[in-house]
């Protein structure tokens, strides 16, 4: 394991193009991929699905001022049911995010040979953001289209931010000699920066993009285009290994992809995985349903059992103690 493994995995990494108005993240995600996927027996292309969404979860979770929760949810028709993803800030500075990530999924409708993408069909991507308690939930939805999970987050920014956003992701599973195949994700994130006063209006009653939906050429106009563009061209010029590392520092790929829109890097947030599952939040779950309800749930062993789809945590509790009615003994 090199200085820089250590360093740079697990990580995202916020950035700013001083020249461009565009802001950004450098993410690195390795044993936290690792041990989302393992608590599941996926396979490959829904495996493939739950690592892109997790990429993005990092990205955009760490570019959010969050005070708790951010999730990521990919809803289809096809067989690829549901991608659910959780970033959960840190509680203090200094502190971990925390990611968590399952799926569901048509196991006789799956094409394991076919694209991951295509396995989701017709449905929406949504993002959720959760402040906590006094707080009132946001949530926005965006059509699945654009052949990626990036792209729909890219329509996603476009259409309800009204903020150019550009991903470059790649992620699957690594060997180094003589050690055994792991997960390893990279991406970067572009972003301009919101215009002063508030959103930009987009010009005309639709967008150019795929059924109307906005991209950044319907958003920025002059010298703000021509920045957002020379950034973009000079992403299209990364390379799959300079995104997942280790033999490239984060900072040294900023520097070689826009040293001349002068970048400029901030605290860099770790990030591992982590599930908010408990057997309170079991009980407390189960207090909405009646004594009779809670029989039905009742294994012929006498225990009420529950597995958290996240983490595979498995709970076994006693029927006396949960439901409505135990709750207001």
């Amino acid at each position: 394991m090199t200085a820089q493994t250590i360093a740079w995995d697990d990580t995202v990494l916020p950035f700013q193009l001083d020249r461009a108005d565009i802001r950004g993240r450098v993410a690195r995600l390795d044993g936290v991929l690792d041990q989302v996927l393992k608590q599941h027996n996926y396979p490959a292309v829904i495996e493939a699905l739950v690592a892109e969404t997790a990429l993005l979860t990092a990205l955009i979770g760490q570019s959010v001022k969050l005070r708790w929760k951010l999730s990521l949810q990919v809803r289809g028709k096809g067989p690829a049911r549901l991608i659910a993803t959780d970033y959960y800030g840190p509680s203090e500075e200094g502190e971990p995010a925390r990611i968590r990530a399952y799926a569901s999924y048509d196991a006789e409708r799956l094409d394991p040979a076919g694209n991951p993408f295509d396995q989701i069909g017709d449905g929406y991507f949504a993002v959720m953001i959760d402040q906590g308690e006094g707080m009132l939930p946001y949530q926005g939805f965006t059509p699945i289209a654009g052949g990626s999970l990036a792209a729909c987050a890219e329509t996603y920014f476009a259409q309800s931010e009204q903020l150019p956003t550009r991903f470059s992701l790649t992620y699957g599973k690594s060997q180094v000699p003589g050690g055994t195949a792991h997960w390893r994700a990279g991406g970067v994130m572009l972003q301009h920066m919101p215009s002063i006063g508030g959103h930009r209006e987009a010009a005309g009653e639709g967008g150019s993009g795929e059924g109307g939906l906005l991209t950044h050429s319907d958003i920025l106009a002059g010298d703000e285009a021509e920045n957002w563009t020379r950034a973009n061209t000079l992403l299209d010029t990364v390379e799959e290994l300079e995104l997942i590392g280790p033999s490239v520092a984060p900072t040294d790929l900023l520097v070689r992809l826009f040293h001349e829109e002068e970048p400029r890097v901030f605290g860099v947030q770790p990030v591992r995985f982590g599930c908010s599952c408990s057997e309170d939040k079991v009980r407390q779950a189960m207090s909405i349903y009646s004594a009779k309800d809670i029989q039905k749930m009742t294994t012929d062993q006498g225990v009420v059992t529950a597995d958290c789809q996240f983490c595979s945590a498995h709970y076994e509790l006693d029927p006396l103690t949960l439901g409505f009615e135990a709750k207001n003994v």
